[in-house]
């Protein structure tokens, strides 16, 4: 697994509400990429994503209350459906606990999500979608 995160997605309560606080509120401009639930924010090399909290967690298979989620995932952005299934078979030979097992997914990309070894939830994914530029650096749609 390379040494890099590519995405973080912060599940929030109100969709509506976070996308003003950033768009808004702080003057982000999101991708065109975002669509009616989600947003996406271009950050430097990093992609800050909104989503509804309890579609974050049905996502991920677990429980939106307590301590099975804390409304966030940190995502490592594969380059192949086989580099995610390659990097979930490693975090997992390293203790890591796998959550949700790699599988074709409803947005048409592949991912699947493990604990580490503290408990953060974390999403290796491929995204058809999109694509990396010479730094390894996510790029989305403008």
């Amino acid at each position: 697994m390379k040494q890099k995160f590519h995405l973080i997605t912060l599940g929030v309560a109100d969709f509506q509400r976070a996308l003003n606080f950033y768009e808004k509120g702080l003057g982000w401009k999101k991708s065109s990429a975002s669509q009616d639930d989600i947003a996406f924010f271009e950050l430097g090399g990093i992609v800050l994503s909104l989503y509804p909290r309890n579609l974050l967690a049905k996502d991920a298979t677990v429980d939106e209350k307590g301590s099975g989620f804390a409304g966030l995932t940190i995502s490592y952005n594969a380059e192949t459906e086989q580099e995610v299934d390659e990097v979930l078979k490693e975090v997992e030979k390293l203790g890591a606990t796998i959550v949700k097992p790699a599988q074709k997914v409803f947005w048409g990309g592949y991912s699947g999500y493990f604990k580490d070894l503290d408990g953060h939830l974390i999403e290796v994914a491929h995204n058809p979608y999109w694509g990396f530029d010479e730094k390894n650096s996510l790029v989305l749609p403008e």
